[in-house]
């Protein structure tokens, strides 16, 4: 009976263990959002609003792409804007994707969809402040096809 008991009690500090463990404490904040396959038009800016952060934290930032098949170049060159509120702070960053080398082969996980993180910056947010991204394409052509969702992940670097 002692080893039945030993058994339970191993078997529950195990799974307490693994859902701790499987939960990432370092992300704040990932949203994608989803752009026409069909085309995503240069106008079309993408926004993300993290809002009112509760103590002083430093976070990383990365963005996100997924992209098909139907994606028409090698590279994607997208433009981030950001605004630190309540004081209006804004930046702009270009960011140059390499999505498949001269051979087609993709730089990014998947088989018929692939995914796709580039890191942007690391940014020391203050208490109370919002932070809101606006993302769009700066490619030549008008409405870019076969890109299906665009994504930002904050992760906190310092506690």
């Amino acid at each position: 009976m002692r080893t039945r008991d030993l058994i339970v009690r191993v078997t529950m500090i195990m799974a307490v263990a693994l859902t701790f463990g499987a939960c990432n404490r370092s992300t704040v904040f990932s949203e994608y959002k989803h752009t026409p396959l069909v085309g995503w038009e240069k106008n079309d800016t993408l926004s993300f609003e993290f809002l009112s952060v509760k103590s002083e934290m430093e976070v990383r930032e990365t963005v996100g792409l997924r992209v098909n098949d139907s994606y028409p170049f090698k590279a994607l060159c997208l433009i981030v804007d950001q605004t630190v509120l309540p004081g209006r702070l804004t930046l702009s960053d270009t960011i140059n994707c390499q999505l498949f080398d001269d051979d087609g082969k993709t730089n990014g996980r998947g088989v018929s969809s692939y995914q796709f993180t580039y890191p942007l910056s690391t940014r020391k947010l203050q208490e109370g402040d919002s932070l809101v991204i606006r993302i769009r394409h700066n490619m030549k052509r008008e409405i870019v096809p076969g890109i299906s969702d665009v994504g930002i992940l904050l992760e906190r670097v310092s506690f």
